[in-house]
């Protein structure tokens, strides 16, 4: 069975838990229903930003990103991540390796900054901004909107969940300064004779991920557990579930909305109910490929 169309995914809409009014106490209850179900089904969801950010905003990353890998090696380079801690900073095509094989992206990885930086430390160096005019200020007020919109989701999760309110301030003093990562990736075409994926299948070991990416199609895959469900695979490329029954489907973008994901802590907070989803990326159009994404660690 090859991947399936968009519309598999929930699409979830939390403008509700943009204010504080009384009144909107009944749509929160059904939109925190909604969520928790997802979490339960999918892991992974549509999120409706359009209350909460000018879509202009994204649309300026991705146009930010494309100039910066479309730089000659020599300039992206200058970023290497051998420059600082070996995480932060610019990795070049194929030097990502999951699960043994080399992924078809590049990327520029940012990460929150640390007191005292000290590069011979794990993840502990500092950030390697590109030099083009504004990138890092774009970026910046976009990791701030989206650690924003994070504690908004949150609160959405703990209504579903039947936390009391002293739980949700429990559970959001864990995370209320998290750390982050920023992932910023450029996919160009998957050559038919590339020994692996795009990105190959991967859980995400942190709290949440937002995804915003360009409008291809068919790129970002995501494996729906369902029991009695065998899928025959992508041609051409390895079987990555092991022997989990289920499907992959596309999750392509939709307009006005990033796509959400839940990491691995949430199977720890919730004692299994929520799991992390298995996911990867297959870009074989003939397009270059470019994503940001923000997620939360801790």
């Amino acid at each position: 069975m090859t991947p399936t169309g968009t519309s598999s995914l929930p699409i979830i809409d939390i403008s509700s838990f943009l204010d504080n009014e009384t009144q909107n106490a009944d749509k929160r209850a059904s939109v925190a229903a909604a969520l928790h179900s997802a979490c339960i089904e999918y892991g992974f969801f549509y999120l409706n930003i359009k209350a909460f950010v000018d879509l202009s905003e994204p649309e300026e990353l991705t146009r930010l990103a494309r100039e910066f890998f479309a730089l000659p090696q020599t300039e992206k380079d200058k970023l290497s991540l051998m420059n600082e801690d070996g995480a932060r900073g610019y990795a070049r095509l194929k030097e990502n390796v999951t699960n043994g094989k080399a992924d078809n992206h590049e990327g520029l990885d940012l990460y929150k900054p640390v007191d005292n930086p000290d590069k011979t430390k794990p993840i502990s160096g500092e950030n390697q901004w590109p030099t083009i005019p504004t990138f890092k200020e774009k970026y910046e007020s976009w990791v701030e909107k989206m650690k924003t919109l994070g504690l908004i989701l949150m609160e959405a999760m703990a209504l579903g969940l039947g936390l009391t309110p002293e739980e949700w301030v429990d559970l959001r003093s864990q995370v209320d300064d998290s750390f982050w990562v920023m992932r910023v990736i450029g996919y160009p075409p998957l050559p038919n004779d590339h020994d692996g994926f795009s990105c190959g299948a991967h859980k995400d070991y942190g709290c949440l991920t937002f995804l915003y990416a360009d409008p291809t199609k068919s790129a970002l895959q995501v494996f729906l557990r369902r029991p009695g469900l065998v899928g025959a695979g992508t041609p051409g490329l390895p079987r990555e579930q092991g022997e989990e029954e289920g499907i992959w489907i596309n999750a392509d973008p939709l307009p006005g909305c990033i796509v959400c994901n839940i990491g691995e802590m949430w199977e720890i907070w919730t004692d299994g109910l929520y799991r992390s989803t298995l996911h990867r990326v297959v870009h074989r159009g003939s397009n270059y490929r470019q994503e940001t994404s923000l997620s939360y660690l801790t």
